[in-house]
């Protein structure tokens, strides 16, 4: 089962990345974005990976990948109150 869940992660966090260099450079995307990319098959069944994406967007942010906003603003996981968006961290 771990291993099944970090299989998840990786694809997770993989998409959040690959669905942002898709789009422009000061684009950014929902962590829903990455839980329908990474979900199987049709249906809500994406609605069940929304934590899972969110968890990947804050290891993303922890290593410098992404930043997590929030009404446009980064924001810290501890501080964060319902939806987030992600955007790629300015190199």
């Amino acid at each position: 089962m771990a291993e099944r869940d970090e299989q998840l992660d990786q694809r997770l966090e993989r998409a959040i990345v690959s669905l942002l260099q898709r789009r422009a450079e000061t684009a950014s995307i929902c962590p829903s974005d990455a839980a329908r990319e990474v979900h199987e098959g049709d249906g809500e069944g994406w609605r069940a990976l929304m934590e899972a994406a969110r968890r990947a967007a804050w290891r993303l942010e922890a290593a410098g990948t992404v930043v997590v906003t929030q009404a446009g603003r980064p924001v810290t996981e501890t501080e964060v109150r319902g939806p987030v968006r992600i955007r790629l961290a300015r190199r």
